[in-house]
């Protein structure tokens, strides 16, 4: 299977392999595989269903991250018969709509909510409040506010009155 690192994997990784907190070795390296791992649950996978040309059910193959890597693969290895291409339900992407999935890109940034967008209530343009009970979200948080981009100030030449940028 092949995988296309995301932006915001990266930066999971990365945030582990920095982490000073770690023992050892091997703690670390167990918290890459776990991450990794969870971030693997969390892509949409696809299945190659083959039958043979006298109609007898065939070969399974996958997990592809893509239909043109099934395609390809189905092309290189020129089995005979025929192919379908089956997308698989990710199990994270389930548990996530069902849980919560908090800090990742497309859920409710809410540190206590972590809902799928349609879990909360339409409110004019945005989404509101979160429909599950037990949650305490009051507004779907979009992006992360750890990210977020804060009004750059002119730094003052001093005695002068003006900015920088201003001279």
């Amino acid at each position: 299977m092949r995988i296309t690192p995301r932006a915001h994997e990266i930066q999971k990784v990365v945030d582990i392999l920095e982490d000073p907190t770690f023992d050892s070795p091997d703690q670390m390296a167990k918290a890459v595989i776990k991450e990794v791992g969870d971030m693997l649950q969390m892509r949409d996978l696809f299945a190659m269903v083959h039958t043979w040309a006298d109609g007898h059910k065939g070969l399974n193959f996958g997990p592809f991250g893509s239909p043109a890597e099934a395609e390809a693969f189905a092309k290189k290895m020129s089995f005979g018969g025929t192919g379908k291409l089956v997308p698989l339900t990710s199990s994270g992407i389930m548990l996530a709509n069902h849980d919560g999935k908090a800090g990742w890109p497309g859920y409710c940034y809410d540190p206590q909510c972590g809902h799928a967008p349609w879990m909360h209530a339409i409110d004019g343009s945005s989404r509101g409040k979160c429909h599950d009970t037990k949650c305490p979200c009051e507004k779907f948080v979009k992006d992360d506010p750890a990210k977020k981009k804060t009004a750059k100030k002119t730094a003052v030449k001093k005695g002068t009155g003006k900015g920088v940028n201003e001279l």
